[in-house]
């Protein structure tokens, strides 16, 4: 990391970028050596030291087909977004806060795919525990990332 005044060094600070994010975009390989980039919702888990990531979709489709190929993939989240403007001294910037990482990603089995549905409400609606048909759970696939890599970074605002 160029900047290492911005990292975020402490595992803590980073789940907290995580648990405030939105949206996880996820880069997957192409064909054709490209990334392919997907906007996502997600949840995640911490277990046993290790921190998996939690995403669905139709039981069919490109990402899928990708995933297939190779599971390899790599993730972005980020937030506090604040366009900082300074007019008197011809200067724009940006605060934020970010993270990036990597890992490998499986298909969530059957008979986990409810709990793995739930710790994704979960992310959304913190201790609601919201409801979901359980009807979907056999036309969703669920997949997970187990995070081999992950950095953080962020500029506070001036």
């Amino acid at each position: 990391m160029r900047r290492q005044d911005r990292e975020i060094k402490e595992w803590a600070d980073i789940i907290a970028v995580m648990k405030r994010a939105q949206v996880c975009r996820l880069a997957l390989n192409d064909e054709d050596g490209f990334p392919y980039i997907l906007p996502l919702n997600f949840g995640m888990e911490e277990r046993a030291g290790k921190l998996r990531l939690f995403f669905h979709s139709a039981l069919e489709g490109r990402k899928l087909t990708l995933m297939a190929r190779d599971n390899r993939a790599s993730f972005e989240m980020d937030g506090k977004h604040q366009l900082q403007y300074f007019a008197e001294k011809g200067y724009c910037t940006y605060a934020y806060e970010s993270v990036i990482g990597r890992g490998r990603l499986f298909m969530v089995p059957d008979e986990e795919k409810q709990a793995a549905l739930e710790c994704l409400m979960d992310h959304y609606h913190p201790g609601e525990h919201a409801y979901f048909n359980p009807a979907a759970i056999p036309r969703t696939a669920v997949y997970m990332l187990e995070v081999e890599s992950v950095t953080g970074k962020r500029k506070l605002p001036k």
